[in-house]
């Protein structure tokens, strides 16, 4: 019989355990912590349209875990950690069903997630409900923030978020069409999903910020995730004379898109999307060759890791969010 008793989960929320990148905050533990053991749940989506998401996590984690291998010591005490994960599957209802598990069955004292509301938010969800600490990323803060309708005079008690917002999407965005001489025409590709419903919304997402920047964007309005004809959404914008598509779309939609927009004859000048374009066996898929690569130096507890852009780690090719990546 286990009779190991678990730390408080709001003394382990007080403790700052929000930090889990940085092992000088996950060693403040609580004194009173009865627990030999710390178990930190975490979920990302590993396979289904939004693996790419997931690529660098195995990688990841055995880092963490190495770090991590000697436990955590406070008040003289020494507390083994142990990290759980589990694949989202690109599937919101998976997220959540899994962080179930994690929270009811594993008894997790911390749950974390990452990469898009469709795994953040069900999980950040089910934290809540169940009162566990739950820290998420990897998703801007409108569609995770709004995306759970959440309050801003409220907020939520037992779950974060940090990220950038679509705020520092719309900048960098700007700053890349500015580049180039262009009509400011742009087609908006938005799905009917937490993601799509935030960047397209005509208070909160790309719609005010662009007409304040001179751009006219045109909106044929929302389609359904894994959609199998773009032609509507084309036409429309072969109509307005778009030089530029920008939108959220989960790679297999965007390979549809640009398989049927070639086919039709609509040819932007600039195409800035969210999510599909982040992963180099996207592009690949779409025949696009070698791109431009710079040299990147990175340093991960005493390992250097010097390589191009589109460079490897043992064998697979390494994911880095950045303020353009979504």
């Amino acid at each position: 019989m286990n009779d190991r008793r678990t730390i408080s989960r709001r003394t382990l929320v007080k403790s700052g355990l929000g930090a889990i990148a940085a092992p000088t905050v996950l060693r403040v533990l609580p004194a009173e912590a009865q627990s030999q053991v710390i178990k930190i749940g975490h979920v990302s989506p590993r396979t289904g349209p939004l693996a790419g998401f997931g690529e660098a996590d195995g990688f990841i984690l055995d880092q963490v875990r190495a770090i991590l291998a000697k436990g955590l010591e406070n008040g003289g005490k020494t507390y083994k950690v142990e990290i759980i994960s589990k694949d989202s599957q690109s599937s919101g209802n998976r997220a959540a069903e899994v962080a179930s598990e994690l929270i009811l069955g594993d008894k997790v004292n911390l749950i974390v997630a990452s990469a898009t509301p469709d795994t953040t938010n069900p999980v950040s969800d089910q934290a809540e409900v169940n009162e566990v600490p739950c820290i998420t990323t990897n998703c801007p803060w409108q569609p995770y923030f709004f995306g759970r309708k959440g309050d801003p005079k409220k907020g939520f008690t037992w779950t974060y978020h940090f990220f950038w917002g679509l705020e520092d999407v719309i900048a960098s965005f700007l700053a890349l069409w500015d580049e180039l001489p262009t009509n400011k025409v742009v087609g908006g590709l938005f799905p009917n999903d937490a993601d799509g419903n935030a960047w397209g919304d005509p208070n909160l997402g790309l719609p005010p910020a662009l007409a304040k920047a001179g751009y006219k964007l045109h909106d044929p309005g929302r389609y359904q995730l894994m959609n199998s004809d773009f032609t509507s959404q084309i036409s429309a914008f072969k109509a307005a004379g778009a030089d530029i598509v920008t939108g959220n779309m989960i790679p297999p939609d965007f390979a549809t898109f640009w398989s049927q927009a070639a086919q039709q004859g609509f040819k932007p000048k600039i195409v800035t999307i969210g999510k599909a374009l982040l992963f180099p066996s996207v592009i690949e898929s779409l025949g696009v060759a070698e791109a431009k690569t710079k040299t990147l130096t990175t340093r991960l507890r005493g390992l250097g890791i010097e390589q191009r852009q589109r460079g490897e780690v043992l064998g697979e090719r390494v994911q880095r969010p950045r303020a353009g990546e979504r």
